[in-house]
């Protein structure tokens, strides 16, 4: 069964009271928040279950479970929670802000806005919703500062909630108001740490910091987070906690500072990128892309001088242009590796494998091709002998060169063995495959990557 329907089915069946609940008078929603914070997730559902039995249109039933539900991994019965609520409550800001960051996060970013606008007319000033408002502007390469402003100025510390028991080792999370930021929900543990996120980008760093005992900088986008990561190196010179990833050498991590000192490294291929007026210096075909953004966002390919201008006028901003590096095998299919840097090592991630240039994993043809499934496990399963000791090596020195606790690499290998290089930073996300057994076989990989990132919190805090 799919996550999803595994989550709604078990939300919406009518079974014998468990044990843990017999006999027990507490108000059900009561009870279910007080479930929910001492981090039984599982009875916490059944209790909003409970709720939602005496009324299905319980917006705070409907709300909760839905937050529950997403927060455990069950995206699609998160979605229909809130929609419901949305539903027969459409002058709750809680729903429509809590719909709307799903929908965004679904890439629907016109409903989204939509529902971030309800919000707003509900209550002008709710910061949820501006800031939910700024990004998706931000996003479609609108004017988004007014929205910044009311959602982080006088906002730029909040405090997560936190389900452990005792007081959880205290955890500063910097991140960037603007986005770019590195995702952290799979290996920073809510059982364990209590984690206070610092907007870099909206604090003052004069202003005394909550107490810690760990920071980690998850500020990733050197190009799109440049005053973030200035701010962010302020404020870590004023706390004598260790630190994961020194906003120093994240902000060495832009496209072309990687291109120029990267490219120094022996085996290693990088793009000449520029500005448009660098174009004749590039040559054509070549890429242009809005910094700052991913996903193949804002992010297109011009195959001569003469569809440059429309091209251009098309992104946000001013965009690079970059040199096309073909990543074509000798079957015609583009390939892109992404190998993580994480405490030191290294570990493959995945191989993504499309016809179209632009590689990411979500569009590429891995559920539809057995052939190319295998050809992923055989990169997972044994790196270094799919990729090559000339390969492996420029890998260790790109390592070497960035110096992050938490990053990665997105590349494709060259007929000679030698490494054609599109990215390397910080935000390189690790993200749990779908439950479909057909992914059986990235499952290990991805669980020693999260392991390591886990593994960071220990090395360098009081875990």
């Amino acid at each position: 069964m799919p996550k999803a329907s595994a989550f709604a089915a078990s939300a919406s069946a009518v079974v014998p009271a468990p044990a843990w609940r017999r006999g027990m008078t507490l108000d059900p929603l009561r009870r279910a928040r007080d479930l929910l914070a001492r981090g039984d997730d599982e009875a916490a559902k059944l209790a909003y279950i409970d709720v939602l039995r005496a009324d299905p249109t319980h917006c705070g039933g409907l709300t909760e479970l839905g937050a529950l539900a997403h927060a455990s991994g069950f995206v699609s019965a998160a979605r229909d929670a809130y929609r419901q609520a949305v539903q027969f409550h459409p002058a709750s800001k809680v729903a429509q802000v809590g719909y709307a960051f799903l929908l965004s996060e679904a890439g629907d970013l016109q409903a989204a806005r939509c529902h971030y606008q309800a919000a707003l007319a509900v209550d002008p000033d709710l910061a949820e919703a501006h800031q939910g408002l700024a990004r998706i502007l931000a996003e479609s390469g609108e004017d988004a500062a007014e929205h910044w402003r009311k959602g982080f100025a006088g906002r730029a510390v909040v405090r997560r909630r936190y389900r452990g028991g005792g007081a959880g080792v205290a955890l500063l999370l910097l991140a960037a108001a603007v986005g770019g930021n590195i995702p952290t929900q799979h290996w920073i543990d809510d059982r364990v740490f209590a984690v206070t996120a610092v907007y870099a980008d909206f604090f003052d760093p004069g202003d005394p910091l909550p107490a810690h005992a760990l920071i980690v900088n998850a500020i990733g986008d050197a190009d799109l987070c440049a005053h973030a990561l200035a701010n962010a190196e302020r404020i870590v010179a004023g706390s004598t906690a260790p630190v994961i990833n020194a906003p120093g050498r994240v902000g060495s991590t832009g496209r072309q500072e990687n291109a120029r000192r990267l490219g120094a490294i022996t085996d290693v291929m990088t793009p000449r990128i520029g500005g448009l007026s660098d174009v004749a210096r590039i040559g054509f075909p070549l890429l242009l892309r809005s910094p700052g953004y991913h996903t193949g966002q804002h992010f297109v390919r011009v195959e001569t001088a003469a569809g440059l201008a429309d091209a251009a006028a098309l992104l946000p901003g001013e965009p690079l242009a970059i040199e096309y590096l073909d990543a074509r095998g000798a079957d015609g299919m583009a390939r892109k590796y992404r190998v993580m840097f994480i405490g030191g090592a290294l570990y493959p991630l995945h191989l993504a494998i499309s016809a179209d240039w632009k590689v990411h994993y979500f569009t590429a043809a891995m559920a539809e091709n057995p052939a190319f499934r295998d050809e992923e496990r055989s990169f997972l399963d044994d790196m270094a002998a799919v990729l090559g000791g000339r390969a492996m090596a420029a890998l260790s020195k790109i390592q070497a060169t960035l110096g992050l606790d938490y990053g990665g690499v997105d590349f494709a290998l060259a007929a000679d063995g030698s490494l054609l290089l599109f990215e390397a930073n910080a935000t390189m996300a690790i993200l749990p495959p779908d439950r479909d057994p057909m992914w059986d076989y990235r499952r290990p990989a991805v669980t020693a990557a999260l392991t390591a990132a886990r593994n960071l919190l220990g090395r360098h805090g009081p875990v």
